[in-house]
């Protein structure tokens, strides 16, 4: 089920985040997305999302009988979800930060490919089905595993790709990649199931990208504090963040985070013009109270 244990009233907004993420072992992936809409949303009510999302798989649960074959079970849920539900990719707004944000995808049918993936395959795994994310190049895909082999379907739009359509999406990555010809990699290791939290950052990225375009310092901020948190062994989410708290003129924050990347990291191509920069916010940072 989507619910969580986890209590109603959470001590912090990043608290609740960093508790859900924390460890691999029970990766709270669904709660742990829905969660990132709250920097928008502080007042959202994380639990009943859950709680609207189970609601959808126990309507679709109780219209299959109880020895319904994993075939079955997936067409039902396609049908369910595509063409009942009208879940699909919004082409209109794909770059709206709304996508990113699954109660919002749950009000309006419309969202990303990664958002449309965690929701249906949260329904897959309530019906009884297996089906991870792929993070296919440039485009979230699902898996499922039957007994007659495996299904891979497009979240946008819901068509199920053959090899061939996957391994034309796939050219134009291996020509950039250089993994043509003699070095070509089979399509099967991009096909592999996605960790949860390579998932969520994923997800957590699509936000970076968005903000940082339109230089929404506040928001970039917020969604590196929780890149940090997800990702504690990524050294650049740390720089990353500094720059952006320089940005929005805290030098003594910024200062903290750049020097820890350069400690970590004390050879990076960027650490010249890294310490450079942390200098001059050293300088212009006030004394902090003894």
């Amino acid at each position: 089920m989507a619910t969580s244990p986890w209590p109603l009233a959470p001590p912090t907004v990043l608290g609740y985040f960093a508790a859900l993420v924390a460890e691999d072992e029970g990766f709270a992936l669904l709660e742990a997305a829905i969660c990132v809409a709250q920097d928008d949303h502080p007042e959202l009510d994380v639990q009943a999302v859950l709680a609207e999302i189970d609601g959808l798989a126990a309507k679709l649960n109780a219209r299959l009988p109880a020895d319904a074959s994993a075939l079955r079970r997936l067409q039902s849920l396609n049908h369910h979800f595509f063409i009942e539900l009208g879940f699909a990719g919004n082409v209109n707004n794909y770059y709206d930060r709304g996508n990113s944000y699954l109660h919002q995808v749950l009000a309006t049918r419309r969202g990303i490919p990664i958002t449309l993936a965690l929701l249906y395959c949260e329904l897959a795994s309530q019906l009884g089905l297996t089906a991870r994310g792929v993070s296919f190049p440039g485009h979230f895909l699902i898996k499922l595993r039957l007994p007659q082999g495996e299904v891979v379907i497009d979240p946008f739009n819901g068509r199920s790709l053959s090899r061939d359509e996957l391994d034309e999406r796939l050219g134009p990555y291996r020509a950039r990649q250089g993994l043509a010809g003699d070095f070509e990699v089979p399509l099967g290791l991009f096909l592999q199931a996605a960790p949860a939290r390579d998932v969520l950052a994923r997800l957590l990225f699509n936000l970076k990208e968005i903000a940082h375009t339109a230089e929404d310092w506040p928001r970039l901020l917020a969604v590196q504090q929780r890149l940090v948190l997800l990702l504690p062994e990524d050294a650049e989410q740390l720089r990353d963040r500094g720059l952006t708290l320089a940005e929005l003129g805290r030098p003594a924050e910024a200062a903290d985070d750049l020097a820890a990347y350069l400690l970590t990291r004390p050879d990076a191509g960027d650490a010249p013009a890294l310490r450079e920069r942390l200098a001059e916010l050293q300088r212009g940072a006030a004394p902090r109270p003894l």
